[in-house]
């Protein structure tokens, strides 16, 4: 869905940012702007600025800079779309949508505010657990019987339920009201009649301590009960209901937003109780899946937030079992810049009985030192197979098979096909062929890799969030988030009026080899990435920071294409044409762009672009070698940088280059 650059700039118009972060963050007036504790970072003393006139915020600490959208999307996780329908709808804008009729986007409207209705409901039910906890000596006794502060409560909203088939009659004048069962907060038998002949009802949750789920807005859309004493089951969730959807929420990430920031990564726990105890002990960056597995939507979802994910599993059967399954949800976006662990505690531990045990210290290195993707991968892969025998090794091959089609390209996965192919004892090449050559009633290793990338409710891994950075030159490097809008079409070889370019017929193979030949690498670079703006989603902040670095032209086109990503999302080159006029730069950005389509399909465009990529990483690391060799044999630091950039360079060339 792309917005036009006008509605944008109309809804800047008439939001104030102030309001928005004021929604977050507590701001005080401070001479002409507003003045709070940054949310992107730690501090003690105010260096966050908020200003009326520019509508614009300011970290003076962490560099941390945008508008209202940005920071929806920075502070809350939303994506660029997400961010734009919100605040439309805080100041009564409808969001243009040209490809819905007029009667889906009134289902639309009435989905909506149905869902706004939903979560008023609960965030009134909340409150009120809130208050009968304070009035409940045995379940105040239990949490603190569990080491939780009052503190801790207050902050994740903790309440109780209590004992009563109909408590909420209290609490809700109108207890037929149908919202109660739609929110999940009721339950009604229809084949149980009552006196006056209406479907019996009952309360959902009953005698249990309350954790409210929040969306990443931090509106309540569910609850977690558990039982005091003893009883089945010991945790009880809110059912499915048009806000809730435990397959795409995290409890607890709400809260853990800023601490997933300070600590560089989200911590992946199986309970309600482990994420409450982890934050009372100095780990607030957990968060905790609702009773169900990992799916590919909470992995993606993390990835907004951080690029280190950590999964913590029980070290039991049930514990391996869970792992396989978040292994399986995260393949798909584990790419060369993220990094996902696996840690399987001890039998006689949870997290917060370890913490108590061995200190938060011992913790954190037993985090540090958790079991690297790559690693499980090929544990997993080579269960029950024995590697003594030809038939072993086969099983192993054929395990391991869907698990690193999986994968998405880069050095990560072909690391794991080198590994792999010497486990099982034959050649990389080899391997990778048999693993092309489907057998009866399958479909090519390379399909299924695309359909596992591509399946149901999971964002492709480039789609996925690039950390927030300051970018060189005052340009911020967080990106847009959320799924590419199509390209535009084309026709033809010359520019129509409207600013989108004519495709041209490919050239031949060998006119085609002459011409990327001739042209420098760095300008098949800016071609590719404006012809296919959401691919600088695929690249890491080091990789942003080293682009928008370069001399001019290529570090100015850059810096302006990571600007507009930020503040619009990611766009088609139509867009990209009409606001690159009056620019210095503009007419050889339009000829590099018009030089860049060649490829048949935009997937084989960002296959070329992952092989420039990988070259001008592999240029940026020789220089930086050639610069330090100098230094290198009197200088320890020198040297052991020196060190670090053949490693990096070994791995890069393991990737095809252009």
């Amino acid at each position: 869905m792309a917005i036009p650059q006008s509605f944008i700039q109309e809804l800047l118009a008439r939001v104030d940012v102030v309001d928005v972060v004021g929604r977050y963050v507590q701001l005080k007036k401070g001479g002409a702007n507003f003045m709070g504790l940054c949310p992107f970072h730690g501090e003690k003393s105010p260096s966050f600025s908020v200003s009326p006139s520019k509508q614009f915020y300011h970290c003076f600490g962490c560099g941390a800079n945008g508008n209202a959208i940005g920071f929806l999307m920075e502070h809350t996780g939303m994506s660029f779309i997400e961010a734009v329908k919100d605040l439309a709808q805080q100041v009564g804008l409808q969001v243009p949508e040209d490809d819905v009729t007029p009667q889906e986007r009134e289902r639309a409207a009435q989905q909506r505010q149905k869902q706004a209705t939903l979560t008023d409901v609960l965030e009134k039910a909340a409150k009120a657990y809130q208050k009968d906890l304070k009035d409940a000596p045995r379940a105040v006794d239990y949490l603190k019987g569990r080491g939780l502060t009052g503190q801790v409560a207050k902050a994740f909203g903790l309440g109780y339920a209590p004992e009563g088939w109909r408590h909420l009659a209290g609490v809700f004048p109108d207890y037929s009201e149908p919202l109660l069962v739609e929110s999940g907060l009721v339950i009604e038998h229809e084949d149980e009649k009552g006196q006056d002949g209406q479907a019996k009802r009952y309360d959902r949750f009953r005698d249990r301590i309350m954790f409210p789920i929040r969306n990443v807005k931090g509106e309540c859309i569910g609850f977690g009960g558990r039982v005091l004493d003893k009883g089945e089951p010991k945790y009880l969730n809110s059912p499915e209901t048009p806000v809730f959807s435990k397959g795409r929420e995290l409890y607890g990430l709400f809260e853990a937003r800023t601490a997933i920031r300070q600590h560089g990564y989200a911590l992946v726990t199986e309970g309600y109780m482990d994420v409450v105890a982890l934050a009372q002990l100095g780990f607030a960056n957990a968060v905790a899946t609702l009773g169900t597995a990992c799916t590919p939507d909470h992995v993606h979802k993390l990835f907004r937030f951080t690029d280190a994910v950590v999964f913590s599993f029980d070290g039991d059967a049930a514990g391996r079992r869970a792992a396989r399954k978040a292994l399986d949800a995260a393949l798909p976006l584990a790419t060369d810049t993220r990094s996902v662990k696996f840690l399987f505690l001890p039998p006689e531990h949870d997290p917060d009985s370890y913490i108590r045990a061995h200190g938060a210290d011992a913790f954190a290195q037993f985090v540090q030192g958790a079991t690297p993707l790559s690693r499980f991968l090929v544990d997993a892969a080579s269960a029950d197979c024995d590697l003594g025998s030809a038939e072993g090794r086969a099983r192993l091959a054929a395990q391991a098979q869907p698990l690193w089609s999986a994968l998405p390209e880069g050095a990560l996965k072909q690391q794991l096909l080198a590994e792999l192919a010497r486990d099982i004892g034959i050649g990389s090449a080899d391997l990778h062929q048999i693993w092309l050559k489907p057998g009866p009633g399958q479909r090519p290793a390379r399909a299924r890799s695309a359909d596992a990338a591509h399946a149901p409710n999971t964002a492709p891994a480039n789609a996925a969030a690039a950390p927030h950075t300051a970018g060189p030159s005052g340009v911020s490097g967080s990106t847009a988030r959320g799924g590419s809008p199509a390209r535009q079409p084309w026709s033809g070889s010359g520019r129509s009026g409207s600013g989108n370019w004519r495709r041209s017929p490919p050239p031949p193979p060998r006119m085609l080899g002459q011409q990327r030949a001739s042209r420098s690498r760095v300008d098949r670079a800016v071609g590719l990435l404006l012809a296919n703006a959401a691919a600088w989603d695929r690249l890491s902040a080091d990789d942003h920071a080293m682009l928008a670095h370069l001399p001019a032209p290529h570090g100015p086109v850059f810096a302006w294409l990571e600007a507009q990503l930020h503040e619009h999302g990611p766009l088609p080159w139509a867009a990209l044409r009409e606001a690159l006029r009056g620019e210095s730069f503009e007419a050889y950005v339009c000829a590099e762009v018009e030089q860049a389509t060649v490829a048949a399909d935009s997937e084989a465009e960002l296959q070329e672009l992952d092989g420039v990529m990988n070259r001008l990483r592999c240029d940026e690391l020789e220089r930086e070698s050639q610069a330090l060799s100098a230094r290198a044999a009197l200088d320890p630091v020198a040297r052991e940088r020196l060190r670090e950039i053949h490693e990096r360079l070994r791995t890069l060339k393991t990737i095809p280059l252009v």
